[in-house]
């Protein structure tokens, strides 16, 4: 089966780490024989990139006629292979495409409010959905098609490595216990203040424990840092799926995360994880809990069922299933 995966978002040598998560699952598409071939959206503006990429796709649906199935990722995207009715189309939801976006009072934004709407709109107008939870599948009751498979996590290349050795690739000080936020600062959904005020409380008891800082790196490097540090701290005020919960359940790294998405189902009951409330207190609580006594988990036995060939499977059902029998009606002469 040949599907062109629709994204926005894809790795370059300039961004590093942007959309790794699309480039994963066309990799884990490729290794259970599906010919999965990327359809970067790019462009300067990114209002005018939209735009442009509708001839792109269609151009590329008439120079490649075997194209089975177009695979968007996020709604803008869906939209884009949306305008045409030749090939069928799945759309997987990410998080604020459906949920909203939220400034830093955690109020969702007027605009995403419109985009959420729109997203909704969409999702009864494809072929298929794919979403990251259950709450997300909530936000399109009534609508037929609508899968809940989380995005994998790769668990050859997020595996537990030796502690002392990670932090000397890394440059990171024996002494220290490291409290790893591996999202940039400037997105408000992540709440950044939150998890740099928890750890400050720490801190003033133990100088030793500091907040670690990283976004941006290549894939290859995060495992690294999943492995050097004592925990991770997850403060967003909304998620569909976080990829890092995932990563760092894989790498055996406690993780102490607030209730969103599908986190409460990932983490379960993993002893040396804890899900809270999303202030200060309870975070900095149940860190402290797990500095005093830094230790790996057993998380990574927990996500085992997302591994790369297991999602991607659950993804080639959906395909098999939507050029089997289409739900979205083909408009008479439409292309």
């Amino acid at each position: 089966m040949k599907t062109l995966v629709a994204t926005a978002m894809y790795p370059s040598a300039e961004r590093p780490a942007f959309g790794t998560f699309v480039r994963t699952q066309v990799e884990s598409l490729r290794r259970i024989g599906v010919d999965a071939q990327p359809f970067v959206l790019e462009g300067q503006s990114r209002k005018l990139m939209y735009a442009q990429a509708v001839g792109g796709l269609r151009r590329r649906l008439r120079d490649e006629p075997d194209i089975q199935i177009v695979h968007a990722h996020y709604g803008f995207v869906g939209a884009v292979a949306r305008t045409q009715w030749r090939v069928p189309v799945v759309v997987t939801f990410h998080g604020d495409d459906l949920l909203g976006s939220v400034d830093r009072s955690g109020r969702t934004t007027g605009m995403s409010r419109l985009v959420r709407a729109g997203s909704a709109r969409l999702a009864r107008h494809v072929d298929a959905v794919i979403v990251q939870s259950r709450q997300m599948a909530e936000r399109l009751d009534g609508v037929d098609g609508v899968h809940v498979i989380p995005h994998e996590v790769d668990l050859d290349l997020f595996r537990p490595l030796d502690h002392a050795e990670a932090r000397a690739e890394l440059g990171l000080r024996d002494d220290r216990r490291y409290v790893l936020f591996a999202a940039s600062p400037d997105i408000a959904v992540k709440r950044f203040q939150l998890a740099s005020n928890a750890v400050a409380r720490i801190h003033r008891e133990w100088p030793d424990v500091e907040l670690l800082v990283v976004h941006n790196e290549p894939q290859a490097r995060v495992p690294l840092y999943l492995n050097a540090c004592d925990a991770l701290v997850l403060s967003s005020y909304q998620e569909g799926s976080p990829n890092v919960v995932k990563q760092a359940m894989a790498c055996n790294l406690p993780v102490v995360a607030t209730n969103v998405g599908d986190v409460a189902e990932v983490v379960g009951h993993t002893p040396g994880c804890a899900v809270v409330a999303g202030d200060e207190v309870a975070i900095a609580g149940a860190l402290r809990d797990i500095l005093a006594d830094p230790h790996r988990t057993e998380g990574r036995s927990r996500v085992s069922h997302l591994g790369c060939d297991a999602v991607a499977a659950r993804v080639l059902e959906v395909y098999e299933a939507v050029t089997t029998t289409r739900r979205a009606p083909t408009p008479s002469g439409g292309a």
